[in-house]
């Protein structure tokens, strides 16, 4: 089915004639329909009789209606043309969208406290509005739709939720919430496109899902920040087990987890005579594996929370993509060049060895080397005018990098791998939570160009693309499953030169 032009919801609810010009107690308009079973899936507004008060719906329209969602009684205006005129009115309607999106979410999610939000549309309120309703008939139709209609629908709100409008009117609303509702609303929505993907794959169904990484960025203060969330069951699978698990329970707790990023760089632009020095130094690279579900469903369907993925290499690109002013590029770290450890303790063996025809004395002479490796190792590197970061997690046991590796049986099943209790351990290469923080303390190295002096007064653009992966090791539970997951992004950030 062709996906058709999304409805202007907000400009239909503001339309809507005064309630004594209303022919029938309500007015529909369709959302999308259904060709195979002969029904939409309609929003209708319906008026009170006994008070000055409509109600919005969302009614999956058949030979016999099927009320899906309503909105609470929304006051009307009597002084002006508009049905719903005054500010409150839309942002009582938009509090409301918002509060039932995140009542999708899991029981943990809902006593999130969110009484403090106070909502201020005056700015894009028709964009806001409408990809808060689009996100909120999402839900509605992964959750609540009948089976004859809910396909249709939801290949026309998947086109619709990744265009270029709903995806900048996402990031005006993730401006709004803030961020602690915003990651509240992600995990909402992921918690839905998880069980669709599980869905679908139970089903063997080819339809595609809707692009599941959300990322936004901006640039502000000589700050460069990008904020990115992502199923984990969504990622492309780069490398696995080569039977795959048959543990439905390991695989229930593997799916339910997503990946949370924030990146943050500090950046300066050092004015000279003829050129111009812009250095980017790293502040804060953040990616943590959030469930999203409650521990308890993760203990009783699942085999536990502490069964997850956990971060094995992070690799940032960073490009201006105008590069005719670019003069040159340099990094901060030199090529790593370790110290070995020789240690100092020698062995001595001695014994008496009867022989014919002559007796003698055996002796053998050890020395032990020790290297030091840290689980995690920063490099940098440059290709044409672009500055690459990576970080790349080791086994401590081997040295051999994690992320492009199986490990052996015989490794998975040793009580003493550093992945064993790998959030409990005290030499863990993660924090409690499983995810990893790099910040300027320790991986703060900067990358810097040198820019043409006609570049002043102007507004110049860096390119940041990125990969993230994630790999499963068995943490406590008995199994020999592995598997590395990988995330790609792009997102682009500005910079004025003075």
């Amino acid at each position: 089915m062709a996906p058709c032009s999304f409805p202007d919801v907000y400009s239909w609810i503001q339309n809507l004639p005064p309630l004594s010009q209303w022919k029938t107690t309500s007015i529909s308009t369709s959302i999308c329909s259904s060709s195979s079973s002969n029904s939409s899936l309609n929003v209708v507004a319906a008026k009170s009789l006994h008070s000055a008060t409509i109600t919005l719906s969302v009614i999956a329209d058949f030979s016999l209606p099927i009320s899906l969602w309503s909105s609470e009684p929304l006051k009307t205006s009597t002084k002006s043309s508009n049905l719903l005129d005054d500010q409150e009115s839309i942002s009582s309607l938009l509090l409301n969208c918002i509060r039932d999106v995140l009542h999708y979410g899991s029981d943990q999610q809902k006593n999130f406290s969110f009484g403090f939000l106070k909502l201020n549309i005056t700015f894009n309120p028709k964009e806001i509005f409408n990809v808060t309703f689009l996100n909120l008939l999402f839900l509605i139709c992964i959750y609540e739709a009948p089976t004859a209609l809910r396909l249709d629908c939801l290949t026309t709100l998947k086109y619709h939720l990744t265009n270029f409008q709903s995806r900048q009117a996402s990031k005006m609303l993730m401006k709004l919430l803030g961020s602690n509702i915003e990651e509240q609303w992600m995990r909402s929505i992921n918690l839905a496109i998880t069980n669709w993907i599980v869905e679908l794959k139970a089903n063997s169904c080819m339809l595609k899902t809707p692009s599941p990484l959300f990322s936004y960025s901006f640039s502000t203060h000589g700050l460069w920040k990008v904020q990115l969330y992502c199923p984990v069951i969504a990622m492309d699978c780069i490398e696995n087990s080569r039977n795959p698990s048959t543990d439905e329970r390991l695989q229930l707790s593997l799916n339910y987890h997503q990946l949370e990023g924030i990146l943050q760089f500090n950046y300066k632009a050092e004015v000279r005579e003829k050129w111009i020095n812009l250095r980017v130094h790293v502040d804060n690279i953040r990616c943590n594996i959030i469930p999203l579900v409650n521990d308890m469903l993760l203990s009783k369907r699942g085999v536990g929370g502490s069964e997850k993925y956990f971060p094995s290499r992070i690799s940032l690109q960073l490009t201006p993509t105008l590069q005719t002013n670019i003069m040159s590029v340099s990094v901060s770290k030199s090529s790593d060049n370790p110290i070995i450890e020789v240690g100092t303790e020698k062995t001595l063996e001695a014994g008496f060895e009867p022989s014919n025809p002559y007796p003698g004395l055996k002796l053998a002479v050890g020395e032990t080397v020790t290297a030091s490796l840290k689980p995690w190792k920063f490099e940098q590197s440059v290709y044409g005018n672009t500055g690459i970061l990576n970080w790349y997690l080791h086994d401590s046991s081997d040295g051999k990098e994690v992320a492009s590796r199986k490990p052996s049986k015989l490794a998975l099943i040793n009580p003493r791998a550093w992945f064993r209790d790998r959030y409990s351990s005290a030499f863990r290469p993660f924090n409690r939570q499983g995810g990893v923080i790099f910040a300027g303390d320790e991986y703060g190295e900067s990358v810097w160009w040198k820019i043409d002096g006609t570049a002043r007064r102007k507004t110049l653009e860096w390119e940041i693309r990125g990969w993230i992966w994630l790999t499963y090791w068995p943490n406590k539970h008995k199994t020999f499953y592995t598997e590395t997951r990988r995330l790609e992004f792009k997102e682009m950030l500005h910079i004025s030169i003075p």
